[in-house]
């Protein structure tokens, strides 16, 4: 339960956040650079490991680990690499490679509609229903407090689904067909929105389908099923990872008005609330583009995510002190929790309104 603070700690608390944050842009120097490059290289080296298997290797084994090496560069391209740096995490280096708005990454889903919906949408509106689409994504019942209809009774299937395609879902995302559906968007409207995403997803299926395999010659159907295997290994990864942090129980939903001239310690509020972290070691923080720390990224988006971890005991600390929850737990208790979930709004049941401050 948390604790109910007056005006005067609300803004305390912001203070202390904020804090954190200006030390942090105080001290951010070579370190985030050789962390953020180290990963880069790694993920290359990778790539080229995993092709080079795939093409020339004739045995499970060469096949096995190829595919792996592939799955692990695209892992570390989308979640450390793609996601941090299009956050705008390295600007401030004005390095070209690492530029926040220049950047796309090894996924269907198309850059700059990522970032309008992602970088402001998601992290302007957090978990207010009917704000925040990435809420369910417009089409899964994650919270009571959605109303519920006959279709998210099949959403179990659904899930297992989208984990497989993620990056389709990802990109399709953006597309706001359930708008379309509803009548709250014109076909005029979809179709504008709909080409970048279905031309980006033409180049990687040319990259992943064609290209590569073409290059292998007589090895291109392994190739072509190398990369198949390693998008699916980095779709089911993401998927785990984000779903942990939004979704498990203890994760709250708001309603627009009581978020109305919210002030920025309320702000902090709702998105220490609105996401939860998953414990783990380095690697496993790394893997996960540091979204293993949910809750820190959500307070500080610009932030470098390899700070997140030095961060997330002091920002716990400070919910301690002010009587207020940090949701946090194992890889494996987080993601249990997401499949409860599931299942349990997979039924009817009333929908119930957002708890308020």
């Amino acid at each position: 339960m948390n604790r109910t603070l007056p005006p005067h700690e609300i803004d305390a608390f912001g203070r202390e956040l904020d804090a954190l944050r200006q030390e942090v842009l105080d001290q951010r120097g070579q370190r985030d650079v050789d962390h953020i490059r180290s990963v880069v290289r790694t993920m290359r080296y990778a790539e080229a490991a995993g092709r080079l298997l795939l093409h020339v290797g004739i045995d499970p084994a060469t096949f096995a680990l190829g595919t792996g090496a592939l799955g692990l560069a695209k892992i570390l391209e989308n979640m450390e690499i793609g996601h941090n740096v299009m956050h705008g995490q390295y600007d401030w280096t004005h390095d070209p490679e690492l530029d926040g708005e220049s950047y796309d990454w090894d996924m269907a889903c198309a850059a700059h509609q990522w970032r309008e919906y992602h970088n402001f949408e998601h992290h302007t509106f957090t978990n207010i229903l009917g704000r925040d689409r990435d809420v369910g994504y417009g089409f899964l019942r994650v919270t009571s407090e959605q109303p519920w209809n006959p279709a998210h009774i099949i959403q179990p299937f659904v899930v297992v689904g989208l984990a497989f395609l993620f990056q389709w879902g990802i990109g399709a995302h953006a597309l706001r067909l359930d708008e379309t559906i509803a009548g709250r968007q014109s076909v005029a409207e979809l179709w504008t929105r709909a080409r970048p995403f279905l031309a980006k997803g033409a180049r990687q299926l040319f990259k992943d389908y064609v290209f590569f395999p073409g290059l292998a010659l007589v090895n291109a159907p392994r190739v072509a099923l190398g990369n198949f295997i390693a998008n699916g290994i980095r779709n089911v990864w993401a998927f785990a990872v984000i779903f942990c942090g939004h979704f498990p129980e203890g994760v709250r939903m708001y309603h627009e008005q009581e978020t109305r001239d919210e002030p920025r310690g309320a702000w902090y509020l709702r998105q220490i609330h609105g996401s939860a972290n998953i414990e783990g070691g380095r690697l496993f923080h790394v893997l996960s583009g540091h979204l293993s720390h949910q809750i820190e990224h959500h307070l500080f988006p610009d932030l470098p995510a390899c700070r997140y971890p030095e961060l997330a005991p002091r920002v716990r600390a400070i919910c301690e002190r002010y009587g207020q929850s940090y949701n946090t737990g194992r890889f494996r208790a987080q993601l249990t929790s997401v499949a409860r979930q599931i299942l349990e709004n997979a039924l009817p049941s009333r929908a119930r309104p957002a708890r308020m401050h």
